[in-house]
């Protein structure tokens, strides 16, 4: 008998450990589920049948290669943690995009990846039951329908609206499933909002971008709520600002982003940059050096320059642009995306340090 199958590797892992990836990073992919016309689910189980432990919201770290080159990025788990025996990352293939297409177009059942986790902080809060607003936009709803999966398969009350927009009704991911949800889970208030009616000009709702007034007529009670949000910046930075003018306070609202732009750091008046130390970083597999004074991130500077250094979160969560130092010291704020083990071994994560001394790193 094939260990490896679906089957095999599903009847194992309800007798095995969890999950660790200190122990074993690999991972096997168990099935490929085209969502939508650009969007794929792929579902990982551990080879040694060992369980999985995660909270809705958190995402996996995927190590890669692509055309002999190691390529690493973040994938929030779209899946219930109550299913312990496996896990699923929704991908949406984006145009150019090197790794998403990739996936697309290679990976297979009975692939073997390596993955890192699970990570990230975007989870509904412990210490209570509030009530919540889920907010997505595009392919941002991996964390939260996560989060709402898990609700569903808790068969706990909930007291939840979920609010999801996309280009047209053909983006909208997971909506026959979050229609099948609603039908079944007391509480739940289901919102689409496509920008436009394109392929489907029976549409019976409404259409646009969020607005200040949509939201306050649909969610009239947001003040009270919980609200987690993501999607892409220009969506975020949307919702941020109406949750804010309808009420909801800083504290009560949470979002989740893998944007790898270019980090813009506020300019150094030109007063403080005469005073701020500068100092040299050198990047020895790329022969390439930039100056980086004690007030900026190595990873901000390196992207303004055109140092290439993979990163995704640029907040010190997801580790993906984890790099060796090879001489010299910096000063670390991370956010868990780096074992103390690492950094006893000379990693570091230039995405939140900033250089104390001249530096050397080895990319």
């Amino acid at each position: 008998m094939d260990t490896r199958t679906p089957q095999a590797l599903l009847a194992r892992a309800a007798r095995h450990d969890v999950w660790n990836p200190e122990e074993d990073d690999a991972l096997v992919c168990l099935d490929v589920q085209q969502e939508s016309h650009d969007v794929k689910t792929f579902t990982f189980a551990s080879p040694d049948g060992k369980r999985f432990a995660f909270k809705a919201g958190q995402y996996f770290l995927f190590d890669l290669e692509h055309n002999g080159e190691p390529e690493s990025r973040c994938y929030s788990i779209s899946s219930s943690p109550h299913r312990t025996n496996a896990f699923s990352v929704t991908v949406k293939r984006v145009p150019g995009g090197k790794i998403s297409n990739w996936l697309h177009d290679t990976l297979v059942p009975g692939a073997s990846v390596k993955a890192n986790g699970p990570l990230g902080h975007f989870v509904r809060p412990e210490a209570s039951k509030p009530k919540l607003l889920l907010l997505s936009g595009g392919s941002g709803i991996t964390p939260v329908m996560s989060i709402l999966r898990e609700l569903a398969d808790s068969c706990e009350p909930a007291d939840v609206v979920f609010m999801h927009a996309a280009r047209t009704p053909q983006d909208l991911i997971f909506r026959d499933e979050l229609a099948c949800i609603a039908r079944r889970l007391k509480g739940l208030r289901l919102h689409f909002l496509p920008e436009t009616v394109a392929g489907e000009a029976s549409w019976p709702g409404l259409t646009g971008r969020i607005s200040a007034d949509y939201v306050r007529l649909a969610v009239p009670d947001i003040a009270e709520r919980m609200v987690m949000c993501c999607g892409p910046a220009p969506f975020m930075a949307a919702a941020r600002s109406i949750s804010a003018e309808l009420g909801v306070p800083a504290a009560h609202y949470l979002e989740e982003s893998f944007d790898a732009a270019v980090i813009d750091e506020p300019e150094i008046p030109a007063i403080q940059e005469a005073a701020a130390k500068v100092f040299q970083v050198t990047f020895s597999k790329q022969a390439r050096s930039i100056e980086v004074t004690g007030d900026q991130s190595v990873l901000s500077c390196a992207k303004k320059t055109g140092v290439r250094i993979p990163s995704s979160c640029a907040n010190g969560v997801c580790g993906t642009c984890k790099s060796k130092l090879t001489s010299g010291t910096v000063d670390m704020n991370h956010n868990g995306g780096i074992r103390q083990k690492e950094i006893d071994a000379g990693f570091f994560l230039p995405c939140c340090s900033k250089p104390l001394s001249d530096l050397v790193i080895e990319r």
